[in-house]
């Protein structure tokens, strides 16, 4: 080891410690989290990434279908606390699409795909979706997620560079293999699954707010566990298993039941029927 190496590493290695330090905050659920990049910065990037997703998939023009889908997102959007985190304005998008999916990206930008509609099969559930998406805004899951791999591959580079000092090439080539699947495995996926459990607690909550009965929250997950076409060993899934996510849900439900109870609202979104969305998608 160089002489420069061993008077810059340990500074270096400090600023890093330091960064992360202060880049910690608090999620809405108490959990502790990482977060290195500016609110501003973020929203842009989901702003880009919301565009380019209108370029690359069909925007459905049926009103019928957007009509519903912005009522059950409206209702949700009604009940979101006010705060610095929470974006001040938002666009939904319907995509024409096969994907039984929908998101929500940084400066409150949310999309819903057609084959979802035929999943959930009333306003409740598509309102658990929209809920659970919205969550992940609320929780600044995108800006973790890009923190905790940064700061990974940040610690990786310098791990790389030390090993660089000594040992065989083939020997660093295989260390770093087993550290990037160590990191993945031990570190990004469960990170991961941790933002969906925490995105379903807060989605529930906000839907219940909103007026949407929790309880078919837990009977959607088990329709999106018979549409599925099989996932991996949890372990090395970024989601929970159908079945921890409606265990965990069913527990959560009695709580979110008196939110429920206790909201003025009770949104009457019409619904659409799968049929419809099959006669859209095939136009």
């Amino acid at each position: 080891m160089n002489s420069m190496w061993k008077s810059l590493r340990v500074p270096g290695i400090a600023i890093a410690l330091f960064a992360m330090v202060a880049g910690c905050t608090t999620s809405p659920t108490g959990r502790q989290q990482l977060q290195l990049f500016p609110e501003k910065q973020m929203a842009q990037m989901g702003s880009e990434a919301y565009e380019n997703i209108k370029k690359e998939t069909p925007v459905s023009e049926d009103p019928a279908v957007n009509g519903y889908v912005s009522c059950v997102a409206d209702a949700i959007i009604r009940v979101l606390p006010e705060g610095r985190e929470v974006p001040p304005s938002w666009e939904v998008t319907v995509f024409r699409s096969d994907q039984v999916n929908a998101f929500a990206l940084p400066g409150g930008k949310i999309g819903v795909y057609t084959g979802l509609l035929r999943v959930a099969e009333n306003q409740h559930q598509l309102a658990a979706i929209v809920g659970h998406e919205i969550g992940h805004v609320l929780a600044n899951h995108s800006n973790a997620r890009l923190s905790a791999n940064y700061a990974t591959m940040a610690g990786l580079t310098v791990i790389s560079v030390l090993a660089g000092a000594s040992g065989a090439v083939d020997d660093q080539r295989t260390m770093m293999a087993l550290l990037g699947l160590g990191a993945q495995v031990g570190v990004l996926l469960p990170f991961s699954r941790s933002h969906e459990s925490e995105a379903d607690e807060i989605g529930l909550e906000l839907m219940a707010e909103a007026g949407f009965s929790p309880a078919e929250s837990v009977e959607l997950w088990k329709r999106m566990a018979e549409a599925s076409d099989g996932q991996p060993p949890e372990f090395l899934s970024t989601h929970p298993s159908h079945g921890t996510r409606i265990r965990d849900l069913q527990d959560q439900v009695p709580r979110a039941q008196r939110l429920y109870d206790a909201s003025p609202y009770r949104p009457d979104c019409r619904e659409v029927i799968p049929e419809a969305v099959n006669a859209e998608d095939a136009g």
